[in-house]
């Protein structure tokens, strides 16, 4: 029964008890593995909390926050069956992926683009329910998610690509709040510019801890990664990143608010970071694999250190 799982499932007891073609389409769509989707809402939350104020939609900012919960796990969904549609022929030739539905030939490419058009109607769901202004930054990382499976195949850092789609939420956030608060969505951009680009850099941080586990069957396929193109120097890359994303926070929060507390609310965030690359063992797919997850926690303790400034700052 559980050899159709993934090594790498999160949850291999509740697909076991799925039928088998439920299990396919729950693998298509990454349930078994809520890390992605956790990813993905992070920068969301932030651009929530950090903006300030309680916009007048339905539940407030955190009816906000739900809905933007709720698309993250419809759209990092419907990414991944996209990327597994595209990716079909290079996921056979990679141990880790050989499995996956489509690749496997247990779902067909037609049944996966109908399971990617039902994802994408949750999301329409999720997107109507902001302003237009927020409608319309959303929109904008259609052009990015489109390209990015592709974006292996041409640079040997495609996880650049990845952390300007899947930190996308956070302009998403910010305007959707400070469209309905203020009826300027951009207000305050530099502050949310700085925060993209921070959640940029992790994004690449993390994202290169996660290609760790491929580097071989990367280098035999003949794609690009970061994990690759580092070497010998991944772990000093991944922590130059991790530097940048909380210098380029720091930065956004001070101007936010110019004081030791927004400063210190990024403590236990680069704590968690720091640890993150002292105990990274590159060789070790094990601990790369869990050092990845452990970004579930960053992500957390940065939305703490955004909630704090952004009420401070709102209050202010």
């Amino acid at each position: 029964m559980e050899t159709n799982i993934v090594p790498d499932s999160e949850h291999r007891g509740l697909l076991a008890h799925l039928p088998a073609p439920l299990r396919d389409y729950a693998q298509l769509a990454r349930l078994d593995r809520p890390i992605g989707f956790w990813l993905l809402f992070w920068p969301c939350a932030w651009g929530v909390l950090l903006a300030g104020g309680m916009p007048t939609l339905t539940g407030g900012r955190w009816g906000l926050l739900a809905w933007l919960w709720l698309g993250a796990v419809a759209m990092r969904g419907a990414g991944c069956v996209y990327n597994d549609i595209v990716d079909a022929d290079i996921d056979r030739q990679v141990a880790r992926t050989a499995s996956r539905p489509i690749a496997a030939g247990r779902v067909s490419t037609r049944a996966a683009w109908g399971w990617l058009l039902v994802l994408c109607g949750v999301g329409l769901v999720v997107l109507l329910q902001l302003g237009w202004q927020a409608r319309g930054v959303a929109l904008g990382s259609l052009a990015l998610v489109a390209a990015y499976p592709f974006m292996k195949r041409i640079t040997g850092f495609p996880q650049a690509w990845l952390g300007l789609v899947f930190t996308w939420g956070a302009p998403v956030g910010w305007v959707a709040v400070r469209e309905v608060a203020m009826g300027r969505g951009f207000d305050g951009w530099p502050v949310l510019a700085a925060l993209y680009a921070g959640a940029v850099c992790w994004c690449i941080g993390y994202d290169t801890i996660y290609a760790l586990q491929d580097r071989e069957d990367d280098a035999m396929v003949g794609i690009g990664s970061s994990a690759l193109t580092l070497g010998r120097h991944v772990k000093a890359g991944v922590a130059g990143f991790y530097v940048g994303a909380v210098a380029l926070w720091a930065l956004g929060f001070w101007w936010l608010r110019a004081d030791m507390l927004a400063l210190l609310a990024l403590a236990p965030v680069a704590l968690h970071l720091g640890w993150q690359v002292l105990s990274l063992k590159p060789d070790d797919g094990g601990n790369a694999l869990a050092r990845f997850r452990a970004n579930h926690g960053a992500g957390a303790l940065m939305a703490l250190a955004c909630w704090v400034v952004g009420n401070a700052g709102a209050a202010g």
